[in-house]
This record gives structure tokens, sequence and C-alpha cells, in this order.
């Protein structure tokens, strides 16, 4: 596996693993508000934010140059270059529960690691009830840091941070 950064074609793909209203919640909260996605729903929700630089949009494909995962990283605080966060984490649910989030995360880590070199924390937030993606990212090494309650129209969620420094 590898990591690549993200184009407008992936977007078609990514959109298709986010096949109910519910995992859309799960995977990216109230950020998008519509379900289902578009084709190019994903890219629309980012053309804005790459315009400030303070936003890398990953693609994770495998060794056969399929496109296998998907995630963002983002500083919460552009004054802040010390500490980025991690967010719209999704694998190709064909391939879920065989190490390929855990392998992405990994190489998302090295790359924040190699090309940007003042951040020395990651963080990223999980809902308690998605307890297998909370699980692979305690894989990689991310710790419990703090929650808050999120409202979705499935109710109020509990919504776990996590960190690592690095």
């Amino acid at each position: 596996m590898k990591i690549r950064a993200y184009t407008r074609e992936d977007s078609p793909v990514i959109a298709k693993w986010v096949r109910t209203e519910y995992e859309l919640y799960q995977w990216s909260s109230d950020r998008f508000g519509f379900f289902p996605l578009l084709d190019y729903s994903v890219d629309e929700n980012y053309i804005p934010q790459l315009e400030d630089g303070n936003f890398y949009p990953l693609t994770a494909v495998d060794d056969d140059g399929k496109i296998a995962g998907h995630l963002i990283i983002r500083y919460p605080d552009p004054d802040n270059r010390a500490s980025v966060r991690f967010g719209f984490v999704i694998v190709d649910p064909d391939v879920r529960g065989k190490g390929y989030g855990h392998k992405m995360l990994l190489l998302a880590l090295d790359y924040v690691r190699e090309n940007l070199p003042l951040v020395t924390r990651v963080d990223l937030g999980v809902f308690e009830n998605n307890p297998k993606a909370k699980r692979c990212y305690e894989a990689a090494g991310f710790k419990d840091c703090g929650e808050h309650l999120i409202t979705t129209p499935y109710g109020d969620w509990r919504c776990i941070d996590m960190e690592q420094y690095l």
C-alpha cells in the first residue's frame, strides 16, 4: 500500500463507500448534511478548504493501484503549525477488517513526519458507536484525550478525541 495526494477522480469511489445515512454521520459527522453523496460531493466539499494551504487530502492505494482508503490532514488552528488533525478516515468496505486502515494511518503519520516537520501532535475524533474504528486508531498508537457530544439525526453521539505525539 502507498499513500498519494487525493485527486478529483477519487471522489466517486469514496462517495460510494458511504452506503447509509448512518455511516455518513459516523464518517463525516455533520459536514455534508445530505445523503446519498453524489459522485463529486467529496471533491466539492474539499475545494474551499484546499485554497488556504492548511488541508491535505490523501488517498491510499493497494499494490495493484486500486483505491483502498482515504483521509484528510488539516491544521485546526492555522496559527499553530505543531498540531494537525486527521479526519474523514475511511476504508473501502470490501477490505475493512484486513489491516488496510491501520496501514493507511501509519503511512499518514509518516507523511506528516516527512512533509510537515513542525508537527509534534496528531489528533482525531471517533464516535463511541464505531468501536472497530477506535480499535484501529488505538493499534496505530492513538490514545484517548477527551470527548464531546455531537448532535446527529440519530441522537447525541459521544465523540472520543484521540491523540498521538510524534
